[in-house]
């Protein structure tokens, strides 16, 4: 657990992140130890935002740590652990309920983000479980490639799901993420047994992600997450990234790529449409 003297009360600082205590001058086991309960989580930031990170008015709280290495990755600044503020857990909360009316009255909730939201389990999955016993809706927002760290237990906390579905093709996935595809649709179709909700997210990059065939195949492993899906959104990609890469001197593997044009774009939605979804 984490100290609670004098001293540690002191040393609470806002961290950048507006209404959040940080906890400071921890050493590395008693984090490492806060981190494993889920007593501290690493945060980015956070926002306020509508009909962006799921339905109604929501709070969408973005964590550090990411094992993925997307190419159109927009916040490369989360990748790492070390690069968020580490926030305790009764605050994360308490922050979170404070705009539970709005909530409640918009039909939204929170929608944890990342970097990979499922990085951090027991931090996140204490926090929904907290907030739902206040009416709270909750929402993850990943890539699923973590969701062996998640029981089925801690997944009954997540009302709905944005799953990403970066490609369709081992290949082509492995050469936007530098990861496997196996573990995202082996998420997907768990969370879709446990009845919940899956809005899938599909960034559509010209050049690396838009081929026929590749969209065919993300479609048919939409497919095997069956009536879980409530829609499929086709995310047009843009420049508005770029400047982080920049700022962090990553080099920028799409520095010359342009987004997808309007014919593109109908025509990968009206690939998804022929398969029975509703696209937006």
């Amino acid at each position: 657990m984490l100290k609670t003297s004098k001293v540690y009360a002191k040393r609470a600082l806002m961290g950048g992140l507006s209404g959040f205590r940080s906890p400071v001058g921890m050493d590395r086991r008693d984090r490492v130890q806060a981190m494993r309960t889920g007593d501290i989580g690493f945060v980015h930031s956070w926002d306020i935002n509508t009909s962006v990170d799921g339905p109604g008015t929501r709070m969408t709280v973005f964590m550090s740590g990411c094992p993925l290495r997307c190419q159109f990755c927009q916040n490369p600044d989360t990748w790492k652990m070390r690069d968020g503020k580490p926030v305790y857990l009764d605050d994360m909360v308490g922050h979170i309920v404070r705009y539970k009316d709005i909530f409640q009255s918009t039909g939204g909730g929170v929608t944890v983000s990342g970097g990979e939201s499922m990085m951090q389990a027991a931090f996140v999955s204490r926090v929904f479980h907290a907030v739902k016993k206040e009416g709270v809706g909750t929402c993850l927002d990943t890539s699923g490639f973590l969701g062996r760290s998640w029981t089925d237990e801690m997944l009954e906390d997540v009302d709905m799901c944005l799953l990403d579905v970066k490609s369709g093709d081992e290949e082509t996935y492995h050469r936007v993420t530098g990861a496997a595809l196996a573990p995202t649709i082996e998420f997907g179709e768990r969370y879709a047994r446990l009845g919940k909700r899956i809005w899938v997210r599909f960034v559509l990059v010209p050049g690396l992600t838009d081929s026929v065939e590749n969209v065919e195949n993300v479609a048919k492993i939409c497919e095997r997450f069956g009536d879980a899906v409530e829609h499929i959104d086709v995310l047009g990609f843009h420049q508005l990234g770029r400047p982080k890469w920049h700022e962090l001197r990553i080099p920028y593997p799409l520095e010359t790529c342009e987004g997808p044009s309007r014919e593109l774009k109908d025509r990968v939605r009206q690939q998804f449409r022929d398969h029975g979804f509703v696209v937006y």
